[in-house]
């Protein structure tokens, strides 16, 4: 398995939408509903269009699922998983916190990731078994051991209102046990976050495959620790992730109890 060369293809794809999407920022057009609170526009789509271009013409027999256009189906193992924009809320309201997000798959085992934010040139990518980097340098969790010194984030589904009480009673719980909270708006992002130390920890309930396939590699490969809520073993069809530094996990997984 050419990993590097995988590699390679994904940041080449990432660095082509990354161009669309910073020439799109304040200029978006056409905003789309997909859900009550969930929108898609026109960067979204040609992000995406853009990614998976790049993709087939090095691997036509690999499957991609993508956000926009959902699974395209392929002949081989391998199954890239892509979200072209993460954060698009914000990117739709001129917010610069945004994200590219690819991650590649081998028999549903994701080996590789890459996510990339626009607007700081930060580009992180992660391999497995050979640890995370962000522009070239490698990265790890941070060594704070105590919650009440932590920096937690967090996010909230689209359909935040059918799961309300639970998420607001973890919110509440994590709010007072810890030195602060944030909400950025990107997944991907917070991901990074943790695994670069910016952040002790993450949680989310209800995102998507393409939300946490690449990210969750990249803490993992950080020295950090990926579960869901329950302590198991954290995979992209999860509906909940933790991620932590691995020195507050135990707490975390107490204080998401309902």
């Amino acid at each position: 398995m050419d990993l590097e060369t995988f590699k390679q293809t994904a940041i080449e794809a990432a660095r082509k939408s990354a161009d669309i999407l910073r020439s799109r920022f304040g200029q978006i057009s056409r905003i789309r509903k997909k859900a009550a609170a969930e929108i898609v526009t026109e960067a979204d789509t040609e992000s995406e269009k853009a990614i998976v271009s790049t993709i087939q013409d090095r691997f036509p027999s690999h499957a991609i699922l993508g956000e926009e256009y959902g699974l395209i189906s392929g002949t081989s193992e391998y199954k890239w998983i892509v979200d072209p924009l993460d954060g698009t809320v914000n990117f739709a309201h001129q917010i610069p916190i945004f994200s590219i997000s690819i991650a590649l798959a081998v028999r549903d085992t994701v080996v590789l990731g890459i996510i990339l934010d626009p607007v700081n040139d930060e580009l992180y990518t992660a391999v497995s078994g050979q640890g995370a980097q962000c522009n070239g340098e490698p990265i790890r969790v941070s060594s704070t051991r105590t919650i009440a010194d932590s920096l937690l984030v967090t996010g909230f589904p689209y359909d935040v209102q059918d799961i309300f009480e639970s998420v607001m009673v973890r919110y509440a719980s994590c709010l007072k046990a810890t030195q602060g909270m944030r909400r950025l708006g990107s997944a991907a992002l917070d991901l990074c976050y943790v695994a670069c130390g910016r952040f002790e920890g993450f949680w989310e309930q209800r995102l998507k495959p393409w939300d946490s396939a690449a990210g969750a590699l990249m803490v993992a490969e950080a020295g950090g620790r990926v579960t869901t809520f329950a302590d198991l073993p954290y995979t992209v069809e999860q509906p909940e992730i933790l991620a932590t530094n691995g020195l507050i996990h135990n707490v975390m997984l107490r204080l998401l109890e309902l």
